[in-house]
C-alpha cells in the first residue's frame, strides 16, 4: 500500500482531532523503514498533540496493516517556524511571522512582525525598527513566502 492509501486511512481521524495532515512519507533510513506523518494546525503543536495523534492512528494502521514490512511510526509537526501558505495568512492574524516580499519595503525584502489584518488585497504588518513600532501595508501579491517566527 502506498502513501496515498495510508493518507486515506488516517486523514479522517487526524481531521477529527483538529489537525491537518501536512505530509506523509514512507522511506528507508539506515536500514529501518519509517512512516513519517507530519501534522499541522494554526496554534503551536505540543508533545501532547503528537502523542494524541500517534495513539489514535496507530491502531488504525495496525488493524488495516497497510505496510507489509516492519516500520517505525514517526509523528511530528512542521516546527516552531513552520512555513505558512500565503493564501492562508488570514488564519495567522495577531501571530508573529517572517514574510518575504518581492518588492522591497524600506529597502528590506524580509520583514518580521505581527500580522494586524489581512484582506484580499493587502496584509498589515507591525514590526520594530530599533525602538519604534512601525505599521506597513504590504500588497498581498508582493508576498511570496511566509513562515511563523520566534520572537526574542
Amino acid at each position: 500500500m502506498g502513501e496515498e492509501q495510508i493518507k486515506n486511512l488516517i486523514e479522517p481521524t487526524v481531521d477529527n482531532l483538529g489537525y491537518d495532515l501536512a505530509d506523509i512519507s514512507l522511506k528507508r533510513e539506515k536500514g529501518d523503514l519509517y512512516l513519517h506523518i507530519i501534522i499541522d494546525k494554526v496554534d503551536p503543536i505540543s508533545l501532547d498533540d503528537i502523542v494524541k495523534v500517534t495513539e489514535e492512528i496507530s491502531p488504525i494502521l495496525d488493524e488495516n496493516d497497510p505496510i507489509s514490512d516492519n516500520y517505525i511510526l514517526d509523528v511530528t509537526s512542521l516546527g516552531a517556524e513552520k512555513p505558512i501558505k500565503v493564501e492562508q495568512l488570514e488564519k495567522y492574524v495577531e501571530k508573529y511571522v517572517n514574510v518575504h516580499v518581492t518588492n522591497p519595503i524600506n529597502g528590506e525584502n524580509y520583514l518580521e512582525g505581527n500580522i494586524q489584518s489581512v484582506t484580499s488585497e493587502q496584509v498589515t504588518l507591525t514590526y520594530r525598527i530599533k525602538t519604534r513600532l512601525v505599521s506597513v501595508n504590504i500588497p498581498r501579491k508582493d508576498i511570496d513566502k511566509a513562515r511563523l517566527a520566534i520572537k526574542f
